[in-house]
């Protein structure tokens, strides 16, 4: 029974690692189709496609749309929610990651075909900021563009990072904590990242985005509403080789404090920690 039911499992999660990638492509094909058709429309009517660019038809596919700027970052059109930004000058008011997108979108020759850059924007859908890869092409002075939101990171994606970092330590403990608090090696992933405390000194000896914690007392590290967070992972983690543990914390990039689920794991004196969050 239990050998089925390790079967079963190990089905779905094979099944639901296969429709997240198989999703995300099929959004990556629709984005860049829809982008590849603006152009064309483009190209017939100039200017003129402006109109058609913003409002709801052929040009808006679900959460996916058309976004026009011009080379001095004035809006031109839009099919999303930033249609109300229209003919407004919006690169003082994009992100720093959207803004430097942008920046380099301004360097490229025309001619280069079409670019890619990922981004941090809201979601009209559910209100959430989230992770956006955008397809655009600059012909003339206009950028032509269409995005598409990545999904979150799954739980399969935080086990299997904390697993790298772990096996990684193993092989090379002194290479490996130097290359999380670089931020290379691939131990940051978007909203996942890995943090090693030492059991021994009960410190922080690496972080994937807040090297501030570096040396400092994991046992008396708290959630912004002051409940203890440190503390009982030591202790979970005290008689055991592998854990969990949700609490609250700041998502690095909604930048909002959410849920987190962590998956702990011991390595020698080290423990290991990745989590995924979830709003």
């Amino acid at each position: 029974m239990k050998g089925m039911l390790r079967i079963t499992w190990l089905l779905l999660l094979c099944f639901s690692q296969v429709h997240a990638a198989t999703t995300q492509e099929d959004d990556a094909t629709a984005a860049k189709a829809l982008l590849e058709k603006a152009l064309a429309y483009y190209q017939s009517n100039g200017d003129k496609a402006f109109a058609a660019f913003s409002r709801q038809g052929e040009f808006v596919d679900h959460d996916r749309y058309v976004f026009v700027v011009d080379t001095h970052g004035v809006l031109l059109a839009s099919g999303g929610p930033s249609s109300a930004l229209i003919g407004r000058d919006v690169s003082e008011v994009l992100g720093p990651d959207l803004r430097t997108s942008f920046q380099n979108a301004l360097k490229v020759p025309e001619g280069q075909g079409i670019q890619q850059a990922d981004y941090r924007w809201q979601n009209w859908n559910d209100g959430k900021v989230e992770r956006k890869h955008v397809f655009y092409q600059r012909v003339g002075e206009r950028i032509l563009a269409v995005g598409y939101y990545l999904p979150r990171a799954t739980p399969e994606q935080a086990r299997a990072l904390r697993n790298k970092a772990a096996d990684a330590l193993l092989k090379d403990e002194a290479g490996t904590l130097k290359a999380i608090n670089s931020l290379q090696g691939g131990f940051l992933q978007d909203d996942l990242y890995v943090f090693v405390v030492d059991l021994g000194t009960q410190r922080y000896v690496a972080h994937g985005t807040n090297l501030r914690l570096i040396n400092t007392d994991f046992g008396k590290i708290k959630d912004p509403d002051g409940k203890p967070v440190g503390e009982p992972i030591l202790k979970l983690m005290a008689d055991q080789d592998q854990g969990e543990y949700t609490y609250r914390w700041k998502n690095p990039v909604t930048d909002k404090v959410e849920n987190k689920h962590a998956y702990l794991r011991k390595v020698g004196h080290f423990m290991v920690a990745v989590g995924y969050y979830s709003p």
